[in-house]
């Protein structure tokens, strides 16, 4: 073989790159027929799958539709919904903007990791307290109820959203934008008010409002682990910072989602190896 030919050769092998270009796809459709394959039937079905990834699923925290259980805990549907509307909302509003939100901010999102914690810390030792009689003797704050657990798991969802969206933008974009995400309290208090309002109509119990929740919620979960897996994707393949468009970042976003899926794939099955069931841990 001449030293053209050689040349040549090794011009025409495939980059480790393009390789990558191939496997992601592929993999990522094993990764999701594997899913589906274990999934119970049905669309809410699916949605109970993710939900049993990263919920409880106890039927008694949860809000249900004609007696069937949502996918996710009252908490979880706020946390997880929240975070679903609210990255909706900055990447309208905010678009590429990198800046984590202003400091005159950081008191609300303080108070809603506080409020989210302290609840959730509540309502835990209540639940110890009503299935196993321990810890009697250490009085509870107040009652927990589904006012409180969903509006403190609305306000971690913000939370989440808040500070994963600028990060994503810092990790992706070539041309960086930094303005904050959160830099005018009309933008701050207008998702509020957004949040606010689906919570309201949530704890109306209507179907018309648990039936888009029932969704939304597994929805938001398995975004905010997409976006969380495309970052570590970007970092693992070193190209942060390397995107000008949004449609070239079909690879990182697939790349993320398909680690999402393995991920939600292996927590279902241990858990339904260890549980035998896909409703909430038994009680007691």
């Amino acid at each position: 073989m001449t030293r053209r030919d050689s040349s040549h050769s090794l011009m025409q092998k495939p980059t480790p790159r393009k390789v990558i270009r191939w496997i992601v796809p592929f993999a990522a459709l094993l990764a999701f027929a594997a899913w589906m394959s274990i999934a119970p039937p049905g669309l809410l079905g699916k949605a109970d799958a993710v939900g049993y990834a990263v919920c409880h699923r106890i039927g008694e925290r949860s809000f249900h539709i004609g007696g069937r259980q949502l996918p996710l805990c009252v908490r979880c549907s706020g946390t997880f919904s929240a975070a679903a509307i609210s990255l909706v909302y900055l990447a309208v509003t905010a678009r590429r903007q990198s800046g984590m939100p202003g400091k005159k901010f950081a008191p609300f999102f303080a108070l809603f990791f506080l409020a989210f914690a302290v609840d959730g810390s509540n309502s835990y030792l209540y639940l110890v307290k009503e299935t196993t009689g321990a810890f009697r003797q250490i009085p509870n704050l107040y009652v927990p109820n589904s006012v409180m657990r969903l509006f403190t798991g609305s306000g971690m969802g913000m939370t989440m959203a808040a500070f994963l969206f600028p990060s994503f933008n810092q990790s992706v974009w070539r041309d960086l934008d930094p303005a904050p995400v959160f830099e005018k309290w009309s933008r701050f208090f207008a998702l509020i008010g957004i949040l606010v309002v689906v919570d309201l109509l949530v704890l109306t119990e209507s179907p018309l409002a648990l039936y888009p929740i029932a969704l939304i919620g597994p929805l938001g979960a398995l975004s905010l682990l997409t976006i969380i897996f495309a970052i570590v994707w970007l970092m693992i393949m070193k190209q942060d910072n390397t995107f000008t468009r949004f449609r070239d970042l079909w690879l990182t976003l697939l790349a993320g989602f398909t680690l999402a899926m393995l991920m939600i794939l292996t927590i279902d099955l241990f858990r339904l190896q260890l549980t035998g069931t896909w409703g909430g841990f038994p009680l007691g």
